[in-house]
């Protein structure tokens, strides 16, 4: 057993206590707690305990709030540069996903975060984004035409499902099953264990696997806790935020492997015949004004990345 700490740290999240990134950042404590010897303590409050997503990075860069880990789509209304990772179809796997946000340009994009008053120290991923509606199975683009669906509060995703014939209707994680419940919106689209973990599959009736977008996750901490940290502990914290996304992954591989029959269990027809590249062509006039925000040649960076 270790001593008093000398620090806690609050770290604030949307999960429930079984969602992966839940499950990566009790690791993520528990390093901390080892490294330091009980120091520095870090109190998991997931499950929204300190609100939205939006709120908790708000948080983070008042200072009232220590740490977060947040998916990257919410950042972006922090932090604009972070839309490049909302791009649909843009990973081609999860580990090439990781390959880009691990390397020259993930880092860059955590060098930006400073003058938005955010701290990243490592950067991992939910999976890629399905979609689940209570009207039709989705196969192709003319399905998803005239659905309400719900979508994170990113300008960018909104864009995508506009272009597609969708009536995309933000809203905050917390809200969505009850509108899902009562009609309020016809789908919602999230990966596979965000999907198992809010328990919408009690209220959705078709799930496609469109593979559209991939969810990066981001782990955030205060300048002011950052700033006030020895180098020796900035080190520690460094390790333990990409061991904790490793262990990230090991836990969204494992609901993957088994949340497809969770789902079906419920009473979730899951379509596994998407004509994903039918989606891509859609969007064509979208990837040219994609191109142009973020430049042609970080894109073909992107692609070329092994």
């Amino acid at each position: 057993m270790f001593a008093e700490p000398e620090t806690t740290l609050n770290l604030g999240f949307v999960g429930g206590t079984n969602a992966p990134e839940a499950i990566a950042m009790g690791q993520f404590a528990q390093e901390i707690a080892e490294k330091t010897n009980g120091r520095v303590a870090v109190r998991l409050q997931g499950g929204g305990a300190l609100g939205g997503d939006r709120d908790v990075i708000e948080g983070v860069q008042l200072g009232t709030v220590d740490m977060t880990v947040v998916s990257t789509s919410i950042v972006v209304n922090f932090a604009p540069e972070f839309a490049l990772f909302d791009i649909p179809f843009l990973f081609r796997d999860f580990d090439h996903a990781e390959a880009v946000l691990n390397g020259p340009i993930g880092q860059d994009m955590l060098n930006s975060l400073p003058e938005k008053g955010l701290v990243g120290l490592a950067f991992g991923g939910m999976g890629f984004r399905q979609l689940t509606n209570n009207v039709r199975p989705v196969k192709e683009p003319d399905d998803v035409v005239g659905l309400k669906i719900r979508t994170q509060q990113n300008d960018l995703h909104i864009a995508v499902w506009n272009e597609l014939g969708v009536l995309p209707t933000p809203m905050a994680i917390p809200e969505v099953y009850t509108a899902l419940q009562q009609g309020v919106v016809d789908g919602q689209e999230n990966p596979v264990g965000a999907i198992i973990n809010n328990r919408f599959g009690e209220v959705q009736k078709y799930l496609s696997l469109t593979d559209h977008a991939f969810t990066p996750l981001v782990l955030l901490i205060s300048p002011n806790v950052y700033s006030s940290m020895s180098d020796e502990d900035k080190q520690i914290f460094a390790t333990a935020a990409k061991n904790a996304m490793v262990r990230n992954r090991e836990e969204v591989d494992a609901v993957l492997t088994t949340g497809l029959d969770t789902l079906r269990s419920e009473g979730v027809t899951v379509v596994t015949d998407v004509d994903k590249e039918a989606f891509r062509s859609k969007l064509d006039d979208l990837y040219a004004d994609f191109a142009k925000r973020f430049g042609q040649d970080t894109l073909d960076a992107i692609r070329e990345t092994k």
